[in-house]
């Protein structure tokens, strides 16, 4: 393809990629909205993100197992651009249930939500097949050693959606910016706010998904993306994969049964058996990936694309990677919330307690911090000159920042945007340092995670605020550096490794609710220590990585 063709056809794909990160963040709003209206605790609201980020993992397995047993590669055979209408198709089909889903539903209908739960799980399924079909589409549309730059591109309008997607939910649901717990209980408990605005919402993103498969239908400058290559059976990773489904299954099953068991030993015991239960499903991943990465080394057959070490190491670094991406925002509110010193009415971090209202525009700021990051990474598929680039990288985190202040006008002091003004600062410099370069992009931002962490581990007040916030900076820029350093030099696995890589997405649901359960035990601030651990194996997944690829003849940083 020309690069016209190519930029018109990146054009019309980074569509999609605006969908996930609308509805992913918008769940944020739609989480404490369910919990009043429902009246169900913390942990069955947070099931919206199990079920969401669930279904990625389901759906790309489901991919696999059935190319698998027909002995063909299903997305390939489609192309990437039907695999990308089909999940469109798929999603809407998810949206369009929730309108019978809670037709006719009352204040306290806990069965109700269950049904909102299946519908968002279709939902999922369908962005599952997307993000399947659309990474190795975009790293396809251009040379390898730019792909990461493309994907930072989709990124940078996935961070959009991310950034505006809660406050449109909000306006829609509430008419109003996201409200306080009390504001919301008094509002859904005197009727003013009903559960048929969320069936006008979902029809209308039901719609979105149908016109945007509309536009890849009848695009003229978008390639099929399809592939000839007969695909290798990888019975190994496909009965790998099956138990650790099963394993989770089990996990996850018995602590939703737990909640309505009584023990004799109290609620601290129920609440460290489900801790318990969500560490051995974290414990089955982590194993599963480190017996396929030995097992495949000795002997490659039957593994598929699992025999490609890079592949392997990759699915543990998006599953953490994700995970801390979710896990720093899901439980910064209760630790913003939390009542630590009741005299002063002081959060753990030594800051006045916030209601959700004044919690909103933080989480704002750092999934806005994560727009910055991808809006400086996709300067590159543009070709500026060195000149230009250089200004651009300290321009444009700025000109991102400026948005986020104006999405979020007057919620923020002027000591604030200082201080946020300083971390991207230290982005800026990590960009420099960095030179465009995947491996070293790893290794200098998980490197300033893990700084940002412990300070926020070990300091108080707006410091250890703003050093959490400021993991969106340093996570924005991860994932297209991950997956393509992980499918790099893959061949006819490059769709299977795909899918692997998305079934990993699983780390969203996993890591945060372990987070959580943690901070129950010891404390919300030191359950961050969650988040030093994930960006530490990002470390030596970006050292050990280039190694691998080396030996394979491949390098990224030349």
């Amino acid at each position: 393809m020309s690069n016209q063709n190519n930029n018109s056809a990146l054009t019309t794909l980074v569509t999609v990629f605006f969908f996930w990160g609308f509805i992913a963040a918008s769940n944020g709003v739609f989480i404490p909205f369910c919990k009043t209206y429902f009246n169900i605790d913390q942990f069955q609201s947070q099931l919206v993100d199990f079920a969401f980020y669930g279904a990625y993992y389901f759906g790309a397995l489901l991919l696999f197992i059935l190319s698998s047993s027909s002995s063909k590669d299903i997305l390939n055979s489609w192309g990437y651009k039907n695999g990308i209408i089909y999940g469109l198709i798929i999603s809407a089909i998810g949206a369009l249930a929730m309108y019978p889903s809670v037709n006719g539903a009352e204040q306290g209908s806990t069965h109700v939500f269950y049904y909102v739960l299946i519908a968002l799980f279709v939902v999922g399924l369908g962005f599952s097949l997307q993000q399947t079909a659309a990474q190795p589409f975009a790293v396809s549309l251009g040379e390898p050693d730019k792909a990461s730059h493309r994907l930072n591109l989709a990124g940078g309008i996935n961070s959009f959606g991310t950034t505006i997607g809660p406050i449109v939910v909000a306006l829609i649901i509430f008419g109003s910016a996201p409200l306080s717990g009390e504001e919301l209980e008094l509002m859904v408990k005197n009727n003013e706010i009903k559960l048929n605005t969320i069936q006008s919402l979902y029809l209308g993103v039901a719609a979105l998904f149908l016109m945007a498969a509309g536009l890849f239908y009848f695009s003229k400058n978008l390639p099929q993306g399809k592939s000839d290559a007969v695909f290798q059976p990888a019975n190994k990773a496909k009965i790998l994969l099956i138990a650790l489904t099963c394993i989770m299954i089990l996990c996850f099953s018995l602590v939703f049964m737990s909640y309505g068991e009584n023990s004799p030993l109290g609620t601290d015991f129920i609440e460290n058996k489900r801790l318990g239960l969500l560490l051995i499903s974290l414990l089955a991943v982590v194993s599963c990936i480190f017996y396929a990465f030995r097992s495949s080394s000795f002997n490659p057959s039957g593994w598929g694309a699992m025999q490609y070490p890079q592949l392997v190491l990759g699915m543990l670094a998006i599953f953490t990677y994700v995970g801390v991406e979710v896990t720093i925002q899901s439980n910064l509110g209760e630790l913003l919330k939390n009542v630590f010193d009741k005299a002063n009415n002081l959060n753990p971090l030594g800051l006045p307690v916030m209601s959700d209202a004044e919690i909103a525009p933080f989480i704002s700021l750092y999934w806005g911090g994560l727009m910055i990051g991808r809006w400086v990474g996709a300067i590159t598929v543009f070709n500026p000159s060195e000149g230009l680039k250089k200004w651009l990288l300290i321009i444009v985190p700025y000109i991102a920042f400026g948005i986020i202040l104006l999405v979020n006008y007057g919620s923020y002091s002027i000591n604030e945007i200082l201080i946020f003004s300083s971390c991207v600062a230290i982005q800026i410099v990590g960009f420099f340092a960095a030179k465009d370069k995947p491996v070293a992009t790893l290794k200098i931002f998980s490197g300033l995670g893990i700084i940002a962490m412990l300070i926020g581990l070990f300091t108080t007040g707006n410091l250890a605020l703003f050093a959490f916030l400021s993991g969106g900076l340093f996570c924005s820029i991860m994932w297209p550096c991950i997956f393509s350093l992980s499918i790099a030099g893959l061949g006819k696995y490059t769709s299977q490794g795909s899918a692997f890589l998305i079934m990993m997405i699983l780390g969203g649901a996993i890591i945060p609710p372990i987070q959580g359960k943690l901070a129950d035990i010891v404390s919300i601030q030191s359950s961050y220590w969650v988040a030093v651990l994930c960006f530490g194996y990002l470390i030596f997944y970006a050292f050990r990585t280039k190694k691998v690829l080396l030996k394979q003849g491949i390098s990224y940083e030349n």
